[in-house]
Protein backbone atom coordinates (compact mmCIF):
# COMPACT_ATOMS: atom_id res chain seq x y z
CA UNK A 1 0.00 0.00 0.00
CA UNK A 2 1.25 3.55 -0.83
CA UNK A 3 0.91 6.98 1.28
CA UNK A 4 2.36 8.44 -1.69
CA UNK A 5 -0.83 10.69 -2.28
CA UNK A 6 -1.64 10.91 0.97
CA UNK A 7 -1.16 14.62 2.70
CA UNK A 8 1.72 15.14 4.83
CA UNK A 9 1.41 14.13 8.57
CA UNK A 10 2.57 15.45 11.93
CA UNK A 11 3.94 11.89 13.60
CA UNK A 12 3.53 12.56 17.53
CA UNK A 13 5.61 9.96 19.70
CA UNK A 14 4.47 9.53 23.27
CA UNK A 15 7.09 9.24 25.74
CA UNK A 16 6.27 11.42 28.43
CA UNK A 17 5.75 9.09 31.26
CA UNK A 18 6.51 8.30 34.58
CA UNK A 19 7.92 4.66 33.35
CA UNK A 20 6.02 3.22 36.42
CA UNK A 21 6.02 -0.43 35.14
CA UNK A 22 9.45 0.14 34.35
CA UNK A 23 10.34 0.85 37.69
CA UNK A 24 10.40 4.19 37.09
CA UNK A 25 13.01 4.24 34.04
CA UNK A 26 12.29 6.31 31.47
CA UNK A 27 10.33 4.22 29.09
CA UNK A 28 11.77 5.62 25.60
CA UNK A 29 15.29 5.02 26.58
CA UNK A 30 15.28 1.39 27.85
CA UNK A 31 17.32 -0.74 25.54
CA UNK A 32 15.48 -3.30 23.46
CA UNK A 33 17.28 -4.98 20.24
CA UNK A 34 20.48 -3.02 21.16
CA UNK A 35 18.75 0.31 21.02
CA UNK A 36 16.35 2.51 22.86
CA UNK A 37 12.68 2.10 22.46
CA UNK A 38 12.26 5.60 21.01
CA UNK A 39 15.04 4.80 17.89
CA UNK A 40 13.18 2.31 16.92
CA UNK A 41 10.10 4.23 16.24
CA UNK A 42 12.36 6.72 15.01
CA UNK A 43 14.12 4.80 12.29
CA UNK A 44 10.21 3.65 11.58
CA UNK A 45 8.39 7.12 10.83
CA UNK A 46 11.31 9.14 10.05
CA UNK A 47 10.98 8.98 6.38
CA UNK A 48 7.22 9.65 6.86
CA UNK A 49 6.81 13.17 8.34
CA UNK A 50 8.88 16.30 7.91
CA UNK A 51 7.53 16.68 11.21
CA UNK A 52 8.29 14.27 13.63
CA UNK A 53 7.33 15.25 17.51
CA UNK A 54 8.20 13.44 20.42
CA UNK A 55 6.65 14.11 24.18
CA UNK A 56 8.63 13.99 26.59
CA UNK A 57 9.47 14.99 30.43
CA UNK A 58 12.85 14.22 30.84
CA UNK A 59 16.44 13.82 29.77
CA UNK A 60 15.54 16.22 26.38
CA UNK A 61 18.77 16.10 25.62
CA UNK A 62 18.79 12.71 24.11
CA UNK A 63 15.48 12.10 22.40
CA UNK A 64 16.56 15.26 20.49
CA UNK A 65 18.19 13.68 17.91
CA UNK A 66 15.08 11.85 17.18
CA UNK A 67 12.90 14.32 15.85
CA UNK A 68 12.08 17.40 14.96
CA UNK A 69 10.38 19.04 17.75
CA UNK A 70 10.56 18.23 21.44
CA UNK A 71 6.91 19.30 23.63
CA UNK A 72 6.37 18.65 27.29
CA UNK A 73 3.22 18.38 29.66
CA UNK A 74 2.67 22.28 30.61
CA UNK A 75 1.65 20.42 34.47
CA UNK A 76 3.69 18.66 36.58
CA UNK A 77 3.97 15.15 37.97
CA UNK A 78 3.31 13.35 34.78
CA UNK A 79 -0.73 13.96 33.96
CA UNK A 80 -1.11 11.28 31.39
CA UNK A 81 -0.93 10.52 27.59
CA UNK A 82 -3.19 12.85 26.70
CA UNK A 83 -1.39 15.88 27.92
CA UNK A 84 1.28 14.39 25.30
CA UNK A 85 -1.52 14.73 22.62
CA UNK A 86 -2.58 17.47 24.03
CA UNK A 87 0.96 19.10 23.42
CA UNK A 88 2.09 17.72 20.53
CA UNK A 89 -1.66 18.98 18.89
CA UNK A 90 -0.36 22.82 19.95
CA UNK A 91 2.48 21.81 17.84
CA UNK A 92 1.99 20.09 15.04
CA UNK A 93 2.87 21.91 11.75
CA UNK A 94 0.06 19.74 9.34
CA UNK A 95 -3.26 18.90 9.36
CA UNK A 96 -3.62 15.60 10.81
CA UNK A 97 -1.21 14.18 13.46
CA UNK A 98 -0.54 10.25 13.87
CA UNK A 99 0.64 9.11 17.25
CA UNK A 100 2.56 6.30 18.83
CA UNK A 101 3.51 5.21 22.02
CA UNK A 102 7.08 4.63 22.21
CA UNK A 103 6.43 0.93 23.34
CA UNK A 104 5.47 -0.60 20.57
CA UNK A 105 8.56 -1.13 18.76
CA UNK A 106 6.81 -3.69 16.40
CA UNK A 107 5.01 -1.43 15.01
CA UNK A 108 5.79 -1.33 10.84
CA UNK A 109 5.25 1.31 8.20
CA UNK A 110 2.54 -1.22 6.79
CA UNK A 111 0.45 -0.44 9.88
CA UNK A 112 1.23 3.40 10.09
CA UNK A 113 0.18 3.10 6.00
CA UNK A 114 -3.12 1.91 6.40
CA UNK A 115 -3.66 4.42 9.64
CA UNK A 116 -3.10 7.65 7.53
CA UNK A 117 -5.02 5.71 4.62
CA UNK A 118 -8.19 4.87 7.00
CA UNK A 119 -8.09 8.48 8.25
CA UNK A 120 -8.36 9.72 5.09
CA UNK A 121 -11.12 8.43 4.89
CA UNK A 122 -13.27 10.39 7.68
CA UNK A 123 -10.42 13.66 7.94
CA UNK A 124 -12.27 14.99 10.11
CA UNK A 125 -12.66 12.86 12.58
CA UNK A 126 -10.44 11.05 15.11
CA UNK A 127 -9.49 7.35 14.08
CA UNK A 128 -8.33 4.81 16.63
CA UNK A 129 -6.79 1.34 16.44
CA UNK A 130 -8.63 -1.63 17.44
CA UNK A 131 -8.21 -5.20 18.10
CA UNK A 132 -9.43 -7.97 20.55
CA UNK A 133 -12.87 -5.79 21.25
CA UNK A 134 -10.49 -3.25 22.59
CA UNK A 135 -9.62 0.54 21.86
CA UNK A 136 -6.11 1.28 20.91
CA UNK A 137 -6.44 4.91 22.14
CA UNK A 138 -2.53 5.86 21.97
CA UNK A 139 -2.25 4.12 18.50
CA UNK A 140 -4.43 6.91 16.18
CA UNK A 141 -4.38 9.55 14.18
CA UNK A 142 -6.06 12.88 15.42
CA UNK A 143 -7.52 16.09 12.70
CA UNK A 144 -5.07 19.11 14.60
CA UNK A 145 -8.51 21.18 13.74
CA UNK A 146 -9.82 19.07 16.65
CA UNK A 147 -7.20 20.87 19.22
CA UNK A 148 -9.67 23.12 20.79
CA UNK A 149 -12.02 20.74 21.61
CA UNK A 150 -9.36 18.36 22.96
CA UNK A 151 -8.43 22.05 25.09
CA UNK A 152 -12.11 22.20 25.63
CA UNK A 153 -12.24 18.65 27.14
CA UNK A 154 -8.82 18.69 29.26
CA UNK A 155 -9.85 21.71 31.02
CA UNK A 156 -13.60 20.32 32.07
CA UNK A 157 -10.94 17.56 33.79
CA UNK A 158 -11.51 14.64 30.76
CA UNK A 159 -8.02 12.55 30.94
CA UNK A 160 -9.30 9.64 29.59
CA UNK A 161 -7.85 9.99 25.64
CA UNK A 162 -10.06 6.93 24.09
CA UNK A 163 -12.90 8.19 26.08
CA UNK A 164 -12.62 11.87 24.66
CA UNK A 165 -11.51 10.47 20.64
CA UNK A 166 -15.33 8.34 21.11
CA UNK A 167 -16.63 11.67 22.29
CA UNK A 168 -15.46 13.01 19.09
CA UNK A 169 -17.01 10.34 16.59
CA UNK A 170 -13.74 8.60 16.05
CA UNK A 171 -13.36 5.75 13.54
CA UNK A 172 -11.97 1.88 13.81
CA UNK A 173 -9.01 0.40 11.85
CA UNK A 174 -9.80 -3.17 13.02
CA UNK A 175 -6.79 -4.93 13.65
CA UNK A 176 -6.53 -9.26 13.33
CA UNK A 177 -6.70 -10.14 17.46
CA UNK A 178 -3.44 -10.83 19.07
CA UNK A 179 -1.73 -8.67 16.09
CA UNK A 180 2.24 -8.80 17.19
CA UNK A 181 2.47 -5.65 15.73
CA UNK A 182 0.68 -3.93 18.56
CA UNK A 183 3.00 -5.39 21.34
CA UNK A 184 2.80 -3.26 24.48
CA UNK A 185 6.67 -3.65 26.26
CA UNK A 186 5.84 -1.55 28.74
CA UNK A 187 7.39 -4.07 31.21
CA UNK A 188 11.26 -5.74 31.94
CA UNK A 189 9.32 -8.99 31.57
CA UNK A 190 7.35 -8.13 28.05
CA UNK A 191 10.96 -6.34 26.82
CA UNK A 192 12.48 -9.67 27.70
CA UNK A 193 10.32 -12.01 26.35
CA UNK A 194 9.90 -10.24 22.88
CA UNK A 195 14.00 -10.23 23.24
CA UNK A 196 14.56 -13.02 20.63
CA UNK A 197 11.60 -11.98 17.98
CA UNK A 198 13.22 -9.88 15.09
CA UNK A 199 11.25 -6.84 14.57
Amino acid sequence: MTSNHLPPCSILLLAGGRGQRMGGQDKGLVQWHGEPLIAHLHRKTRALSDDLIISCNRNLEKYAPYADQLVHDDEGDFPGPLAGIRAGLKAARHSHMLVLPCDVPRVDEALIASMREAASLHPDKPLMLRHDDHWEPLLCVIPVALRDDVESAWQQGERSPGRLMRQLGATALQCPDNDPRLANLNTPELLSAHNTVSD
